[in-house]
Protein backbone atom coordinates (compact mmCIF):
# COMPACT_ATOMS: atom_id res chain seq x y z
CA UNK A 1 0.00 0.00 0.00
CA UNK A 2 1.42 3.36 -0.98
CA UNK A 3 1.46 6.31 1.38
CA UNK A 4 -0.52 8.36 -1.14
CA UNK A 5 -3.37 5.90 -0.83
CA UNK A 6 -3.79 6.67 2.86
CA UNK A 7 -6.32 9.41 3.44
CA UNK A 8 -9.11 10.47 5.78
CA UNK A 9 -11.24 12.24 3.21
CA UNK A 10 -14.97 11.89 2.73
CA UNK A 11 -16.67 12.50 -0.58
CA UNK A 12 -20.10 13.41 0.80
CA UNK A 13 -21.38 15.73 3.53
CA UNK A 14 -19.18 15.55 6.59
CA UNK A 15 -20.38 15.64 10.18
CA UNK A 16 -17.78 18.26 11.08
CA UNK A 17 -19.18 20.65 8.47
CA UNK A 18 -22.63 20.96 10.06
CA UNK A 19 -21.73 22.65 13.35
CA UNK A 20 -18.47 24.17 14.54
CA UNK A 21 -17.96 22.07 17.68
CA UNK A 22 -15.03 24.19 18.81
CA UNK A 23 -17.46 27.08 19.29
CA UNK A 24 -19.56 26.82 22.48
CA UNK A 25 -21.94 29.42 21.04
CA UNK A 26 -22.48 27.46 17.80
CA UNK A 27 -23.14 24.23 19.67
CA UNK A 28 -25.67 25.85 22.00
CA UNK A 29 -27.43 27.55 19.10
CA UNK A 30 -27.80 24.25 17.27
CA UNK A 31 -29.07 22.48 20.38
CA UNK A 32 -31.60 25.26 20.96
CA UNK A 33 -32.73 24.99 17.33
CA UNK A 34 -33.22 21.23 17.64
CA UNK A 35 -35.11 21.61 20.92
CA UNK A 36 -37.51 23.93 19.15
CA UNK A 37 -38.01 21.24 16.50
CA UNK A 38 -38.83 18.74 19.22
CA UNK A 39 -41.22 20.96 21.14
CA UNK A 40 -42.12 24.58 20.59
CA UNK A 41 -43.21 24.74 24.24
CA UNK A 42 -39.97 23.46 25.78
CA UNK A 43 -38.29 26.13 27.91
CA UNK A 44 -34.58 26.01 26.96
CA UNK A 45 -33.44 28.14 29.91
CA UNK A 46 -32.65 25.27 32.35
CA UNK A 47 -30.54 23.61 29.66
CA UNK A 48 -28.86 26.88 28.68
CA UNK A 49 -28.13 27.76 32.31
CA UNK A 50 -26.62 24.33 32.94
CA UNK A 51 -24.54 24.66 29.77
CA UNK A 52 -22.99 27.91 30.95
CA UNK A 53 -22.42 26.50 34.43
CA UNK A 54 -20.50 23.51 33.07
CA UNK A 55 -18.61 25.78 30.67
CA UNK A 56 -17.57 27.92 33.65
CA UNK A 57 -16.54 24.75 35.49
CA UNK A 58 -14.30 23.57 32.66
CA UNK A 59 -12.81 27.05 32.25
CA UNK A 60 -12.02 27.30 35.97
CA UNK A 61 -14.53 30.09 36.50
CA UNK A 62 -16.78 28.12 38.86
CA UNK A 63 -15.86 28.69 42.52
CA UNK A 64 -14.26 25.62 44.07
CA UNK A 65 -13.00 24.06 40.84
CA UNK A 66 -9.87 24.28 38.70
CA UNK A 67 -9.93 24.57 34.94
CA UNK A 68 -10.03 21.35 32.94
CA UNK A 69 -6.52 20.01 32.32
CA UNK A 70 -7.34 16.76 30.49
CA UNK A 71 -6.93 17.09 26.73
CA UNK A 72 -9.01 14.09 25.66
CA UNK A 73 -11.87 14.62 28.08
CA UNK A 74 -12.11 18.37 27.55
CA UNK A 75 -15.01 20.78 27.13
CA UNK A 76 -15.15 20.18 23.40
CA UNK A 77 -15.85 16.51 24.07
CA UNK A 78 -18.61 17.48 26.51
CA UNK A 79 -20.08 19.82 23.88
CA UNK A 80 -19.97 17.06 21.28
CA UNK A 81 -21.76 14.64 23.58
CA UNK A 82 -24.32 17.32 24.46
CA UNK A 83 -25.00 17.86 20.75
CA UNK A 84 -25.09 14.14 19.96
CA UNK A 85 -27.51 13.56 22.86
CA UNK A 86 -29.82 16.30 21.56
CA UNK A 87 -29.73 14.77 18.08
CA UNK A 88 -30.55 11.32 19.42
CA UNK A 89 -33.43 12.66 21.51
CA UNK A 90 -34.78 14.45 18.45
CA UNK A 91 -34.52 11.30 16.35
CA UNK A 92 -36.20 9.26 19.07
CA UNK A 93 -39.13 11.70 19.22
CA UNK A 94 -39.40 11.68 15.41
CA UNK A 95 -39.57 7.88 15.60
CA UNK A 96 -42.43 7.99 18.09
CA UNK A 97 -40.75 7.79 21.51
CA UNK A 98 -42.69 9.72 24.15
CA UNK A 99 -40.37 12.13 25.94
CA UNK A 100 -41.78 15.09 27.82
CA UNK A 101 -40.01 18.42 28.27
CA UNK A 102 -38.85 17.63 31.82
CA UNK A 103 -37.34 14.31 30.79
CA UNK A 104 -35.53 15.90 27.84
CA UNK A 105 -34.12 18.60 30.11
CA UNK A 106 -32.85 16.02 32.61
CA UNK A 107 -31.24 13.99 29.84
CA UNK A 108 -29.37 17.03 28.55
CA UNK A 109 -28.25 18.01 32.04
CA UNK A 110 -26.80 14.52 32.37
CA UNK A 111 -24.95 14.92 29.07
CA UNK A 112 -23.40 18.18 30.27
CA UNK A 113 -22.25 16.74 33.60
CA UNK A 114 -21.21 13.26 32.41
CA UNK A 115 -17.44 14.01 32.46
CA UNK A 116 -17.35 16.71 35.13
CA UNK A 117 -15.64 14.15 37.36
CA UNK A 118 -12.36 14.86 35.58
CA UNK A 119 -12.34 18.37 37.06
CA UNK A 120 -10.20 18.90 40.15
CA UNK A 121 -11.28 20.91 43.15
CA UNK A 122 -9.15 23.97 43.89
CA UNK A 123 -7.39 22.26 46.81
CA UNK A 124 -6.45 19.22 44.68
CA UNK A 125 -2.98 20.22 43.52
CA UNK A 126 -1.46 16.84 42.67
CA UNK A 127 -1.33 15.73 39.04
CA UNK A 128 -4.20 16.34 36.64
CA UNK A 129 -7.82 15.31 36.47
CA UNK A 130 -6.72 12.25 34.51
CA UNK A 131 -5.90 10.57 37.82
CA UNK A 132 -9.67 10.35 38.40
CA UNK A 133 -10.27 8.30 35.23
CA UNK A 134 -11.37 5.15 37.05
CA UNK A 135 -13.79 7.05 39.30
CA UNK A 136 -14.79 9.98 37.10
CA UNK A 137 -18.33 8.73 36.49
CA UNK A 138 -19.06 8.46 40.21
CA UNK A 139 -17.48 11.88 40.77
CA UNK A 140 -19.63 13.31 37.97
CA UNK A 141 -22.71 11.93 39.68
CA UNK A 142 -21.61 13.50 42.97
CA UNK A 143 -20.94 16.85 41.31
CA UNK A 144 -24.39 16.81 39.78
CA UNK A 145 -25.88 16.01 43.17
CA UNK A 146 -24.41 19.25 44.53
CA UNK A 147 -25.48 21.18 41.43
CA UNK A 148 -29.03 19.83 41.58
CA UNK A 149 -29.31 20.84 45.21
CA UNK A 150 -28.02 24.34 44.44
CA UNK A 151 -30.61 24.96 41.72
CA UNK A 152 -33.46 23.49 43.77
CA UNK A 153 -33.93 20.28 41.78
CA UNK A 154 -36.02 17.71 43.62
CA UNK A 155 -34.42 14.47 44.79
CA UNK A 156 -36.24 12.31 42.25
CA UNK A 157 -34.95 14.39 39.35
CA UNK A 158 -31.41 14.49 40.73
CA UNK A 159 -31.34 10.71 41.15
CA UNK A 160 -32.73 10.30 37.62
CA UNK A 161 -29.90 12.40 36.16
CA UNK A 162 -27.32 10.47 38.17
CA UNK A 163 -28.65 7.16 36.85
CA UNK A 164 -28.46 8.51 33.29
CA UNK A 165 -24.83 9.56 33.83
CA UNK A 166 -24.01 6.08 35.14
CA UNK A 167 -24.78 4.66 31.69
CA UNK A 168 -21.58 6.23 30.37
CA UNK A 169 -19.50 3.84 32.49
CA UNK A 170 -18.41 1.16 30.01
CA UNK A 171 -17.88 -1.36 32.80
CA UNK A 172 -21.43 -1.08 34.15
CA UNK A 173 -24.16 -3.52 33.16
CA UNK A 174 -26.93 -1.10 32.20
CA UNK A 175 -29.58 -3.75 32.74
CA UNK A 176 -28.64 -3.77 36.45
CA UNK A 177 -29.34 -0.06 36.94
CA UNK A 178 -32.55 0.68 38.85
CA UNK A 179 -34.04 3.44 36.69
CA UNK A 180 -37.01 5.29 38.15
CA UNK A 181 -38.97 4.87 34.89
CA UNK A 182 -38.45 3.12 31.54
CA UNK A 183 -38.09 6.56 29.92
CA UNK A 184 -35.19 7.45 32.21
CA UNK A 185 -33.67 4.13 31.18
CA UNK A 186 -34.06 5.12 27.53
CA UNK A 187 -32.36 8.44 28.22
CA UNK A 188 -29.53 6.59 29.93
CA UNK A 189 -29.00 4.43 26.87
CA UNK A 190 -29.19 7.49 24.64
CA UNK A 191 -26.43 9.15 26.68
CA UNK A 192 -24.31 6.00 26.65
CA UNK A 193 -24.66 6.00 22.88
CA UNK A 194 -24.03 9.74 22.50
CA UNK A 195 -20.83 9.46 24.52
CA UNK A 196 -19.22 6.83 22.30
CA UNK A 197 -20.53 8.22 19.01
CA UNK A 198 -19.36 11.76 19.77
CA UNK A 199 -15.80 10.82 20.58
CA UNK A 200 -15.33 8.15 17.91
CA UNK A 201 -16.82 10.32 15.13
CA UNK A 202 -14.62 13.30 16.04
CA UNK A 203 -12.51 14.11 12.99
CA UNK A 204 -9.39 14.15 15.22
CA UNK A 205 -10.35 11.05 17.22
CA UNK A 206 -7.31 9.05 16.14
CA UNK A 207 -4.96 11.89 17.01
CA UNK A 208 -6.65 12.49 20.36
CA UNK A 209 -6.08 8.86 21.31
CA UNK A 210 -2.54 9.95 22.12
CA UNK A 211 -3.98 12.23 24.80
CA UNK A 212 -6.09 9.32 26.04
CA UNK A 213 -3.02 7.12 26.38
CA UNK A 214 -1.40 9.65 28.70
CA UNK A 215 -4.62 10.04 30.70
CA UNK A 216 -4.67 6.27 31.17
CA UNK A 217 -1.00 6.30 32.11
CA UNK A 218 -1.47 8.91 34.84
CA UNK A 219 -4.51 7.13 36.22
CA UNK A 220 -2.66 3.82 36.45
CA UNK A 221 -4.76 2.06 33.83
CA UNK A 222 -2.41 -0.47 32.25
CA UNK A 223 -2.50 -2.72 29.24
CA UNK A 224 -0.84 -0.32 26.81
CA UNK A 225 2.91 -0.19 26.20
CA UNK A 226 2.84 3.16 24.41
CA UNK A 227 0.72 5.36 22.14
CA UNK A 228 1.11 3.05 19.15
CA UNK A 229 0.06 0.04 21.21
CA UNK A 230 -3.14 1.88 22.19
CA UNK A 231 -3.78 2.68 18.53
CA UNK A 232 -3.40 -0.98 17.59
CA UNK A 233 -5.68 -2.13 20.41
CA UNK A 234 -8.29 0.46 19.44
CA UNK A 235 -9.19 -1.87 16.56
CA UNK A 236 -10.62 -4.21 19.19
CA UNK A 237 -12.37 -1.30 20.88
CA UNK A 238 -14.37 -0.69 17.69
CA UNK A 239 -15.66 -4.26 17.94
CA UNK A 240 -16.43 -3.84 21.64
CA UNK A 241 -18.44 -0.67 21.02
CA UNK A 242 -20.33 -2.23 18.11
CA UNK A 243 -21.37 -5.03 20.45
CA UNK A 244 -22.35 -2.61 23.22
CA UNK A 245 -24.46 -0.53 20.84
CA UNK A 246 -26.27 -3.67 19.70
CA UNK A 247 -26.91 -5.07 23.19
CA UNK A 248 -26.63 -2.92 26.33
CA UNK A 249 -27.47 0.30 24.48
CA UNK A 250 -30.39 -1.33 22.64
CA UNK A 251 -29.44 0.03 19.20
CA UNK A 252 -30.47 3.53 20.23
CA UNK A 253 -27.99 4.82 17.65
CA UNK A 254 -30.73 4.04 15.11
CA UNK A 255 -32.41 7.32 16.06
CA UNK A 256 -29.55 9.35 14.62
CA UNK A 257 -30.59 8.75 11.03
CA UNK A 258 -34.09 10.10 11.68
CA UNK A 259 -32.54 13.27 13.06
CA UNK A 260 -30.35 13.83 10.01
CA UNK A 261 -33.26 13.25 7.64
CA UNK A 262 -35.53 15.67 9.49
CA UNK A 263 -32.99 18.36 10.35
CA UNK A 264 -30.69 18.28 7.32
CA UNK A 265 -32.41 16.12 4.67
CA UNK A 266 -29.37 13.84 4.82
CA UNK A 267 -30.35 10.20 4.49
CA UNK A 268 -27.49 8.66 6.41
CA UNK A 269 -26.11 8.56 9.92
CA UNK A 270 -23.08 10.81 9.60
CA UNK A 271 -21.73 9.59 12.93
CA UNK A 272 -21.49 6.00 11.72
CA UNK A 273 -20.07 7.18 8.41
CA UNK A 274 -17.34 9.16 10.19
CA UNK A 275 -16.59 6.30 12.57
CA UNK A 276 -16.23 3.80 9.75
CA UNK A 277 -13.92 6.13 7.82
CA UNK A 278 -11.72 6.51 10.89
CA UNK A 279 -11.73 2.78 11.54
CA UNK A 280 -10.67 1.95 8.00
CA UNK A 281 -7.91 4.55 8.12
CA UNK A 282 -6.66 3.23 11.46
CA UNK A 283 -6.69 -0.31 10.12
CA UNK A 284 -4.51 0.83 7.21
CA UNK A 285 -1.90 2.69 9.22
CA UNK A 286 -1.46 0.06 11.94
CA UNK A 287 -1.07 -2.72 9.35
CA UNK A 288 1.86 -1.11 7.53
CA UNK A 289 4.82 -3.44 8.19
CA UNK A 290 7.54 -0.79 8.33
CA UNK A 291 5.64 2.42 8.96
CA UNK A 292 5.14 4.48 12.07
CA UNK A 293 1.36 4.92 12.50
CA UNK A 294 1.91 8.25 14.22
CA UNK A 295 3.49 9.70 11.08
CA UNK A 296 0.11 9.38 9.34
CA UNK A 297 -1.79 11.35 11.99
CA UNK A 298 -1.57 14.97 10.86
CA UNK A 299 -4.64 16.70 12.26
CA UNK A 300 -4.47 19.30 15.00
CA UNK A 301 -0.67 19.06 15.26
CA UNK A 302 -1.38 16.71 18.15
CA UNK A 303 1.41 14.21 17.45
CA UNK A 304 4.03 16.96 17.56
CA UNK A 305 2.55 18.40 20.74
CA UNK A 306 2.55 15.05 22.52
CA UNK A 307 6.07 14.23 21.37
CA UNK A 308 7.21 17.66 22.55
CA UNK A 309 5.65 17.13 25.97
CA UNK A 310 7.32 13.73 26.29
CA UNK A 311 10.69 15.22 25.40
CA UNK A 312 10.28 17.86 28.12
CA UNK A 313 9.24 15.25 30.69
CA UNK A 314 12.30 13.09 30.05
CA UNK A 315 14.81 15.96 29.75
Amino acid sequence: MKTAELNQTHNGRQLSELVSVDSPKAVLEEVTYILNLISGELDPMPVTSTYYSILDMFRGDLPGYQACNTEYHDFQHTSQVFLAMTRLIHGAVVDGEKLNDRQITLGLMAALFHDSGYIQETDDTVGTGAKHTATHVERSMEFFGAFGSNIGLDEESTLAVQSIILCTNLSVDISSIAFSTPTIGLLGRLLGTADVLAQMADRIYLEKLLFLYHEFRESGIGGYENEVDLLRKTMGFYDFIAGRLATSLDRTDRFMKSHFITRWEIHEDLYQTAIEKQRLYLEQIVSLPDGDPLSFLKRGNIVMRVRGQNTEETA
